[in-house]
């Protein structure tokens, strides 16, 4: 896979994070239960981003984490950047060491061209859009959220 557990886990929330009312803090506990993911994972993904300034967090009773700023202006690379490091799309396919347009490996013109692309694509996305592209509306009501019984990134 070309991005870490992490970054998923770390998207995924973000999303989530965006069909939330902007100046409400969400648990660890609340993202965890309705994402389906390890509260000790989700917590050390969430100080990642929090660290990137991606995320706000509050602590005490009423605390949790928030977007840092508005989904339209955090990119899906942004999100990949903060968890996983920008070498992830500079790395070689074969994971040669030196490996570049000086000394190319036998992947390397192909492998550059599709990172390149992919390195595009994830910079013109904002977590804005995957959230619409959830047909969950940004600052969404309760009745647009999934069920109980059902995954906030299942496809009905």
């Amino acid at each position: 896979m070309l991005i870490s557990k992490s970054c998923i886990y770390a998207l995924q929330s973000s999303v989530y994070l965006a069909n939330q009312e902007a100046d409400c803090y969400v648990t660890i506990k609340e993202l965890s239960d309705e994402l389906t993911i390890s509260f000790h994972f989700l917590t050390k993904v969430l100080q990642q981003l929090t660290k990137q300034e991606i995320l706000k967090s509050y602590r005490g009773p009423n605390g949790g984490v928030k977007l840092a700023k508005d989904a339209s202006e955090i990119t899906f690379l942004d999100i990949v950047q903060s968890v996983d490091g920008s070498h992830v799309l500079s790395e070689c396919a074969l994971g040669l060491p030196g490996c570049g347009e000086l000394a190319p490996c036998p992947l390397h013109k192909q492998w550059s061209g599709l990172t390149t692309g992919l390195k595009n694509m994830m910079q013109s996305v904002t977590i804005a859009e995957l959230a619409t592209r959830r047909n969950i509306h940004l600052h969404s009501e309760k009745a647009d959220a999934p069920r109980k019984d059902q995954s906030f990134f299942e496809i009905n």
